[in-house]
C-alpha cells in the first residue's frame, strides 16, 4: 500500500473510533484522537474547541451504550500533503443525516493522527 493510502486509512480508523459510544464518553480516549488546536462547526452553527469538545462530547448523541449509534456511509478521503488527510462522509443518528468534513494531521512522534478540524452540516428530510 503506498504512503498517502494508508495516511488515508489510519484518519478513517480514527474517524471511527471517534464515533464509538466508549471513546465519545471518555475524556482521555477522545483527547488522543482531537488535536490541541482542534475546531468544529457544528451542525448547530456552535463553534467548537479542543476544552469544550473534550467537556461536552459525553453528553452528546451517541456518546452512551443506549443512544442510537452513528452509521456512516460514503468515507472517502485525500491525503492534502504529507501529515494531512481530508475526510469526507455521511452519518445517521436516528433520524438525523449529517454530512461531515474533517482534516486529520499527523502528531509529532508517539501522537499519532489527530482530527485538526471537523465542519458538520445537516441535511433536511427530502434531500438527495
Amino acid at each position: 500500500m503506498d504512503r498517502a493510502a494508508d495516511d488515508v486509512k489510519q484518519a478513517i480508523a480514527g474517524e471511527l473510533q471517534l464515533m464509538d459510544p466508549r471513546v465519545r464518553a471518555s475524556r482521555e480516549l477522545a483527547g488522543q484522537l482531537l488535536d490541541p488546536q482542534f475546531v468544529e462547526v457544528g451542525g448547530s452553527g456552535r463553534r467548537w474547541t479542543y476544552e469544550t469538545m473534550l467537556s461536552e462530547l459525553p453528553d452528546h448523541p451517541g456518546s452512551s451504550a443506549e443512544d442510537p449509534r452513528f452509521e456512516p456511509s460514503d468515507v472517502s478521503g485525500v491525503r492534502l500533503a504529507p501529515g494531512l488527510v481530508h475526510l469526507t462522509f455521511e452519518t445517521v443518528l436516528g433520524e438525523i443525516r449529517t454530512r461531515h468534513s474533517s482534516i486529520w494531521r499527523k502528531g509529532d512522534g508517539a501522537a499519532g493522527w489527530r482530527m485538526y478540524y471537523h465542519q458538520a452540516t445537516r441535511v433536511p428530510p427530502g434531500v438527495e
